[in-house]
């Protein structure tokens, strides 16, 4: 979100500004929107609206410094060492924040005149799609920073870029307005940037989510220039690897702002990016925002991972492993061709437990190679970064070894080992022969470059050491010549060296025979601080020796990282197929540890499922010791028969409609992603787009109710579902008067069957529409079958042929808990109800239905029953404390008990 400046009247330096805030106000107004945090000294300081807004969001002291216009200036401020810490909250706050720092020495400054302010400027714009930091990023997540263009005389109407600026990943799509939200839905992007003109574009037409309006930032116009987006794009992506030609003018313009976002953000750093990947979506199954809340592939509808299909199944042991893994179930394949060379790889793997265990092994030592590249590249990474470089290789070296006993190796298999075994090994030796052990995290802090690796460092070093040696003797020294054993010498950041005394022993140093040798530096409570000749010069040779050696260390660094960046190509394809290892191998442990199937993939119309389960259900049941029931489906249709099958689904409320549903859509979504399935069998033909409506939930905020919701999905299914589609659909019209739902779930049946022809799942309470199997030749009716013993309701969670007669509705009501007085009642005007219905009730009870109804409000309900004393009397017998004698008088005091409760 934007956060304004102050009125133009603040902004203008007054006379009586000092110099220090004339600079601020001075790069306040050419980053607005920005919190700014401004480096004074160890502090970032924040002032005017902008010290209130991080006060509140961040629990800090708002306090005061000075006045501006007659107004006190609001300040509050954040160490630099914890800045990360306070940067993070902001950002996941919908914050925007500017770095500004002090770019020039203090001493510079001084030499200008005593009041000259030390230059600063912004060295970075910190928002929620630019960051490149581990402790700011979810390390099993994405981080796409979005933009989406419009250009209405263009071949497409909109186009959509997206990056992951921690990685470089790139990709573009050209979609038409009705893909726009399902599009966002699936990248789920942590920052959106578009153009006012986009955006008003989008709201007239309706298209404008409200999820989209806390990640939107709106851009400059100029920064959607199609005709500039071409130098910009070949600036960005150097060496002829990119043509920004073979884009539409709609994706030029949408990744054209991107690459100017991310370089104004970086400061002139660069942007890391790779070269885009071209109609990312054209390739994969198409899911809707509707259908992946349905089926919660990443997230529960209550907003949870934990209960998500992407929760069950990630198996992978590295951080990118799990982001592929994310991007591969959101993002389904539909080319069969495709798909199986994904499942040939697994089989492999799945096959061989033994080779599969050491390759996940191995590959839990991996780090994140792809964002270690990228925050070098970036100039942010550190000697951390390097060493994550180094163990990625030869991580991949090790592991492309494990390959070599394999005979026939799959597709997907080869192309990785080689990729492993191409590995830049000397890369890997040089960093691990230059690194040391334990590593700082930052260049600057020093002390990373092993011993022995540069001999002149391994020189200075041992001077700064040594030195270190002479300050303690030179202490131990000056308190044999002062007699002041509470005598330190210590350091600090401000006064450098400096000999330290308790305050009453300062005045012994001033007076003679020291004051000759210590000068007076500087009176505290309870100290006093002085120096000497002699500690001034040792301050200076070991400034200059640690000098030297961070000089030299830094080259060293400078000098790695160039090697390392010189790689850059290589280096990427090696962090993608690292990954790939990783989600290949977790698919394979997924499937041997929980006898997964692999499915029959091809271009037919078949979905036949032999024992399917549901993925997430099946782990949370076996979790609490229960077997979870398998069942079969059969939707396969062929074209000469005009499509697939329609299976209409009855059945009671907790019989397992609605995971039943769910689990057919979910296995095909893992069959189409390259994994094995939760089944004996299955046999699918590649599906082009899935489609769920389980479940209601209205949107009141936006003025639809539960029924709209409903048929505004359901519309969408209806108009983009095609012969290729999975539909789902659970409830269809309960949201409306009876007769009024019955029609359009009849309607909407008979146009998946005639008009569609996709295989499809429907499930209902109209058990009318059963009727519909009798004339519609792909139609087949099946049931959750159930059991009633001694009154109650038994759900066994079997699917079988067959139509339901009921609902067992007020059965699953008193599961629930409901008062026994209503259940009673239900009870009786179901009855009255149900023979209505079958023309069996005389005229005067049919009369009588609805006058009865409100008579319920008066009836009391039932007292509830009191404690049973002949239970507390029992409850107060300890046998082994009785006698025979007592034994025999309590049984006849508790047959007094029963004859009086019966009496009463």
């Amino acid at each position: 979100m934007d956060q304004s400046l102050p009125d133009s009247a603040s902004l203008s330096p007054a006379p009586a500004l000092t110099p220090m805030m004339a600079q601020y106000f001075e790069i306040k107004a050419v980053n607005p929107g920005y919190l700014l945090f401004y480096r004074m000294g160890d502090f970032y300081e924040l002032f005017f609206e902008d010290a209130e807004i991080a006060s509140a969001a961040l629990g800090i002291v708002l306090t005061k410094r000075g006045k501006h216009l007659g107004q006190d200036i609001g300040m509050c401020g954040v160490p630099i060492h914890a800045a990360n810490d306070y940067l993070n909250k902001l950002v996941k706050l919908g914050h925007r924040v500017a770095i500004c720092e002090q770019v020039e020495d203090p001493k510079e400054a001084k030499k200008r005149g005593a009041k000259s302010v030390v230059k600063r400027d912004v060295v970075r714009l910190i928002t929620a799609g630019t960051l490149t930091e581990d402790d700011h990023l979810d390390a099993r997540a994405s981080n796409f920073l979005a933009a989406l263009a419009m250009v209405r005389h263009g071949e497409t109407d909109f186009a959509l870029a997206w990056t992951d600026v921690s990685t470089g990943e790139s990709f573009t799509a050209d979609l038409a307005a009705d893909q726009l939200q399902d599009e966002l839905a699936r990248i789920d992007p942590a920052e959106l940037i578009l153009s006012e003109a986009t955006r008003l574009a989008l709201v007239e037409r309706h298209l404008f989510a409200p999820a989209w309006l806390p990640i939107s930032h709106i851009a400059p116009a100029q920064s959607f220039d199609s005709e500039a987006a071409s130098a910009t794009l070949r600036d960005a992506f150097p060496g002829g690897a990119f043509d920004p030609s073979a884009l539409s003018r709609a994706a030029r313009s949408a990744l054209g702002a991107i690459v100017a976002y991310i370089s104004d953000s970086q400061k002139g750093v660069g942007v890391a990016l790779r070269a885009p990947v071209l109609g990312a979506t054209a390739r994969s199954m198409a899911i809707d925002q509707a259908t992946r809340a349905s089926l919660e592939l990443h997230q529960t509808q209550r907003g949870q991972q934990r209960g998500s299909l992407r929760n069950a199944i990630d198996l992978t042991v590295t951080a990118p492993g799990s982001r592929l893994l994310s991007a591969r179930l959101a993002a389904p394949l539909a080319d069969a061709v495709a798909i199986n060379e994904r499942l040939d790889a697994v089989s492999v793997l799945a096959g061989d437990t033994m080779l599969n265990g050491r390759l996940r092994s191995d590959l839990k030592a991996v780090p994140d190679l792809a964002r270690a590249l990228t925050r070098l590249a970036l100039d942010r990474g550190g000697p951390r970064d390097l060493a994550a470089i180094g163990k990625a290789v030869s991580a991949a070296l090790a592991l492309s070894s494990h390959f070599a006993r394999l005979d026939d190796v799959p597709t997907v298999l080869a192309r990785l080992s080689a990729t492993l075994a191409a590995a830049p090994a000397p890369l890997a030796s040089m960093l691990a022969l230059a690194l040391d052990d334990e590593l700082p995290l930052f260049s600057r802090d020093g002390g990373f470059v092993r011993k022995g690796y540069d001999q002149t460092l391994d020189d200075e070093r041992a001077l700064a050491s040594e030195t270190r040696a002479v300050v303690a003797a030179l202490q131990a020294r000056l308190i044999e010549e002062t007699d002041v054993r509470s005598l330190k010498i210590r350091h600090n950041g401000v006064l450098g060296y400096f000999v330290e005394v308790p305050a009453a022993h300062g005045t012994k140093l001033l007076e003679e025979p020291h004051r000759q040798s210590f000068i007076h530096r500087q009176t505290l409570a309870n100290a006093m601080r002085f120096t000497t000749t002699e500690l001034a010069d040792l301050e200076g040779r070991i400034a200059r020796a640690h000098e030297a050696a961070l000089d030299i260390e830094l080259r060293i660094f400078s000098s790695l990282r160039s090697e390392a960046l010189g790689r850059t190509d290589a280096l990427r394809e090696l962090a993608d197929a690292l990954a790939e290892l990783d989600v290949t191998a977790a698919l394979a442990h997924l499937a041997a540890t929980r006898n997964y199937a692999r499915p029959e993939i091809d271009t037919s119309l078949a979905f036949e499922i032999k024992a399917g389960r549901h993925p997430v259900v099946e782990n949370m049941v076996q979790a609490e010791g229960h077997s979870f029931v398998a069942n079969d489906a059969d939707l396969s249709g062929a074209d000469d028969i005009g499509g697939g099958r329609l299976w209409l689904v009855t059945g009671p409320n907790m019989g397992g409609k609605s995971t039943f549903l769910r689990q057919n859509a979910l296995i095909a979504i893992l069959a189409q992603m390259g994994s094995f399935v939760p089944a004996a069998s299955a046999h699918i033909g590649v599906i082009d787009r899935v489609f769920s409506r389980v479940g209601a939930s209205d949107d009141i905020a936006h003025g639809r109710s539960t029924f709209m919701v409903e048929m505004v999905e359901t519309s969408a299914i209806l108009n983009r579902a095609t012969r290729r589609s999975l539909v789902v659909l659970d409830e269809i019209g309960r949201g409306t008067a009876t007769f009024d739902g019955l029609s359009i779930a009849w309607a909407a049946v008979e146009a998946l069957h005639e008009t569609t022809g996709c295989r499809a799942l429907f499930a209902t309470h109209f058990h009318e529409l059963t009727s519909l199997a009798k004339t519609l030749s792909r139609v087949s009716n099946v049931t959750m079958k159930v059991r009633e013993w001694e009154g109650e309701v038994v759900f066994l969670h079997e699917v079988g042929p067959g139509a339901a007669d009921r609902s067992y509705g007020i059965q699953v009501a008193r599961l629930a808990g409901l008062p026994e007085p209503v259940l009673a009642r239900a009870r009786q005007v179901l009855d009255i109800l149900e023979q209505r219905s079958a023309g069996t009730a005389s005229s005067s009870q049919k009369a009588s239905v609805l006058d009865d109804l409100p008579l319920f409000a008066h009836q009391p309900a039932a007292k509830p029953a009191g404690p049973d004393p002949v239970h507390a009397a029992l409850d107060a017998v300890r046998p082994d404390e009785m006698t025979p004698k007592q034994a025999i008088e309590a049984l006849y005091e508790l047959k007094k008990l029963r004859d009086d409760a019966r009496r009463s």
